[in-house]
């Protein structure tokens, strides 16, 4: 291990005397990827890229990284961008592969996997072949038997836990939100589900949504459970962070934002989903980041599909702060369709609440008088609420050297001690609701609070 630091820290100091020395970065890179730094390596990969954004070997390196941390949206851009460009290496095309599988679309998959096989033998991957549904006969004669022990993309470190992204997740795993649901399923899988009946009103697949409300109250949950949703229906999900986009390999945000909106048009019906919306979307008015202001037009352009066909194509994205995007993303086209995540109502907290103890020692809990307690609680102070109780029931637990069963009063008594993170929210969303609604941006928001 300390043989592993010194290599590292000596590659380290070459590459700050050689910046420019591109064989020698993709060497760190590759050594810091391998040696579980995956975050460090994909910093590395984009600094080498931004000197040479043609390299095939980067770009691989850098879906790596990506698909080593999950960020699975962002390695499929790059994957097709290198199998587009025909020469592809083999492993490129075999880690293309398993994320296409990822996604819902075995038949592509089975297609790139065997562009891989035929361009190298020594690739083959027996376990992922099974997965395709393709038999040994198919790849018999290329060279001879696989290697059992072959993983995909080799070198390739998967993350840690059950696989390259958190686990899927359905409308089944979200406690509550049933009117939210529906209108997820009626705004945007039942405009791709059943177009035909939409098209009779007028109305095509795609444009733009975006969810807001409160942090803590599942916006990003839920999306996740859309996402589920939708690759159940055949539905193409790419899930899209700020950093993706202010810096995916060479700093060229307005490109890289071009290149998911490219896959999306060739890979429709596809769904966008823009977490943090109002960091890329933000208020033009007196920004002093060109850069930055360089990407909001192109986000605009890109919505406005004037240039591309957007059919098929829906742009969702989710936000803390709607007040900060720039006006012209709620336009006619764009963002125009919004859908308010409010924080739990007392029946969602009660099923929150059961669920978040769910297999603890517990009492039988009037589930329902704690959640009378927790006006204004959003899904993240419920989910610290239950851990405050369990912390203080552990210490008594431990003093008594046997499990001692939480109750009620235990749970009252963490509830005094949070104080709900929606409150400022509110306070500042009143203010805009009141001042600024001209165009009945809040109509949502003023309706809620009219009943709590």
């Amino acid at each position: 291990m300390e043989a592993d630091e010194e290599k590292l820290n000596r590659l380290r100091e070459a590459v700050i005397k050689s910046p420019d020395d591109i064989v020698l970065r993709e060497r760190f890179a590759g050594i810091l990827l391998g040696n579980g730094l995956p975050e460090e390596a994909e910093q590395e990969y984009k600094k080498a890229l931004a000197r040479s954004p043609g390299n095939v070997r980067l770009k691989l390196g850098l879906a790596k990284t990506y698909y080593c941390r999950g960020k699975n949206s962002a390695a499929l851009v790059i994957l097709e961008n290198i199998a587009q460009a025909g020469e592809a290496p083999a492993e490129a095309r075999l880690l293309y592969a398993e994320l296409l599988l990822g996604e819902g679309d075995p038949e592509s998959a089975a297609r790139e996997y065997r562009k891989a096989v035929e361009a190298d033998p020594s690739k083959a991957d027996p376990a992922l072949a099974g997965r395709l549904g393709i038999g040994p006969e198919e790849t018999a004669g290329t060279g001879g038997a696989a290697d059992e022990s072959h993983i995909p993309a080799e070198d390739v470190p998967r993350p840690s836990g059950a696989g390259p992204q958190p686990p899927r997740i359905s409308f089944r795993d979200v406690c509550g939100m049933e009117k939210v649901k529906e209108e997820i399923r009626l705004k945007i899988l039942c405009p791709f589900c059943k177009p035909e009946i939409y098209r009779d009103y007028g109305k095509s697949p795609g444009g733009g949504i975006l969810l807001y409300g409160p942090p803590g109250c599942g916006k990003t949950y839920i999306a996740r459970a859309a996402a589920g949703e939708a690759l159940n229906a055949h539905i193409r999900f790419l899930w899209i962070g700020v950093d993706d986009i202010l810096d995916m390999w060479t700093g060229d945000g307005g490109r890289d934002l071009h290149m998911y909106f490219d896959y999306a048009r060739r890979h429709r019906p596809c769904v966008l989903f823009f977490d943090e919306a109002d960091v890329l979307a933000a208020d033009r008015a007196g920004m002093r980041d060109v850069p930055g202001s360089r990407i909001i037009d192109q986000f605009v352009m890109e919505l406005d599909g004037q240039r591309y066909s957007n059919e098929g194509v829906l742009a969702l994205a989710a936000t803390n702060a709607p007040w900060r995007l720039d006006p012209a993303f709620r336009r006619p086209g764009r963002f125009d369709r919004m859908l308010f995540i409010p924080p739990p109502d007392k029946k969602e907290r009660t099923e929150l609440l059961r669920f978040l103890l769910a297999g603890k020692p517990a009492e039988d809990i009037d589930y329902g008088g704690v959640a009378k307690k927790t006006e204004g609680f959003s899904g993240a102070d419920l989910a610290a609420l239950a851990d405050a109780a369990v912390e203080t029931k552990l210490r008594e637990a431990m003093g008594k050297r046997r499990p001692v069963p939480l109750t009620a009063r235990d749970l009252l008594a963490a509830a005094e001690k949070i104080r709900p993170s929606t409150v400022d929210w509110f306070r500042t969303a009143r203010n805009y609701a009141v001042f600024s609604n001209q165009d009945g941006f809040y109509n949502d928001v003023l309706a809620y609070m009219r009943t709590i």
